[in-house]
């Protein structure tokens, strides 16, 4: 990491997601018609090319070599977007990389615009994607390298992520990856979760087959394995994992009661305990839910943090529409709710099917049920 004295390190100013940047006095001007059309850019290109107007519209200008705007740029932002010949960009971001996980998109514009490359974090950073947007926007070429997006298939490391599905491990991404690419046999079974997964306009790829099961898949013998699943597996089924990848869908929701003060430390607790007994995994958790009157406990809030999951609240009112199994006359005392969790698990779902429909551990009482995805596949339809 390139270490900068602070008088050299210019003033930032970041407002977007994104920054554009300029280095001669044509590219300059397409980068201006650009962030017109791309207005979650900030723009910076040289002080000797302004204009007069560049304060009144939030263009940034600077001085000095562009490596050094780079340097204090560079993970400030989701994506760059660089008017910079290839290979000084290559140059100079060399020694700023990290990690595939938090390094910045990068995409690369020549001079006269004509071709917009995706250069660094094509998948995870989203740079494929951005390239494809900007390219449309200046009607330009875009040029996109990743072996999974040339050919149109199944690109594992972004497999889900748009549903907000995690992977378990990363151990076999590579491998798996490979396998897709390389049109060897791969097995899918979804258990749970989204199906519209598959982004293109022609049926999956032959060397890709759905099974009903994970015991069909290791039948199969598949050279790799996308399992998709919130579930924990049988010690009958983890022989997939040799050649597979276990992808976590967001479908348990979790409804929660607790005493007032009730720590953050107790809920995660017996949130973990109980999806053990339910052979489920806490990766998959997509709610948890409460009565209203718990909107600022700050155990629950502490969990919701931890987890990044969604917290959602209800009022007495909106709970008590739910049919619940063993209306609870102390409850209603204290709440003015017959059920707190069981009803809370069931509002968001609007189902009244749940896994556990209630259990009292300490302080805390708990509710589960899991999203249903019953939809055919989106490519399997007539």
């Amino acid at each position: 990491m390139i270490q900068l004295a602070e008088e050299e390190i210019p003033k930032i100013n970041q407002k977007n997601d994104y920054a554009i940047v300029a280095i001669t006095k044509h590219s300059a001007e397409i980068a201006r018609k650009l962030r017109g059309l791309f207005p979650n850019g900030d723009l910076y290109y040289p002080h000797k090319f302004a204009k007069g107007d560049e304060e009144g519209l939030g263009i940034q200008l600077y001085d000095g070599n562009v490596r050094i705007l780079l340097s204090a740029i560079f993970y400030k932002y989701k994506g760059l977007i660089l008017f910079i010949s290839l290979g000084a960009v290559v140059r100079m971001i060399a020694p700023l990389l990290k990690d595939k996980k938090i390094d910045p998109a990068v995409v690369v514009i020549d001079d006269r615009g004509k071709n917009v490359i995706s250069v660094l974090s094509g998948h995870l950073g989203g740079a494929n994607e951005l390239t494809r947007e900007i390219a449309a926007l200046l009607h330009a070429n875009p040029v996109i390298t990743t072996a999974s997006d040339v050919q149109q298939t199944i690109a594992v490391d972004l497999f889900g992520s748009r549903f907000g599905w995690v992977w378990d491990s990363e151990e076999h991404l590579t491998k798996v990856s490979a396998a897709v690419v390389n049109e060897e046999p791969v097995a899918i079974v979804q258990e749970s979760g989204e199906r519209s997964w598959w982004l293109y306009d022609h049926p999956l790829p032959k060397n890709i087959m759905l099974y009903p099961t994970i015991l069909d898949a290791i039948d199969a013998k598949p050279s790799g394995a996308l399992i998709i699943t919130h579930r924990l597996l049988a010690p009958e089924e983890k022989s997939i994992l040799q050649c597979g990848i276990i992808f976590r869908p967001k479908v348990i929701v979790i409804g929660i009661g607790c005493n007032r003060g009730t720590s953050g430390e107790e809920i995660q607790s017996v949130i973990e305990e109980t999806l053990l007994e339910l052979g489920f995994s806490s990766k998959s958790i997509k709610a948890i839910c409460t009565i209203d009157l718990k909107k600022d406990e700050e155990g629950l809030l502490k969990v919701v943090e931890e987890r990044k999951v969604e917290f959602c609240t209800y009022t007495a009112k909106e709970l008590n529409e739910m049919h619940i199994e063993e209306p609870s006359e102390t409850v209603y005392k204290y709440t003015g709710a017959y059920s707190v969790s069981e009803a809370a698990a069931k509002r968001y779902l609007q189902s009244d099917s749940l896994v556990l429909v209630k259990k009292k551990s300490g302080n805390v009482t708990i509710s589960v049920g899991v999203l249903e995805h019953k939809e055919d596949y989106p490519w399997q339809k007539e």
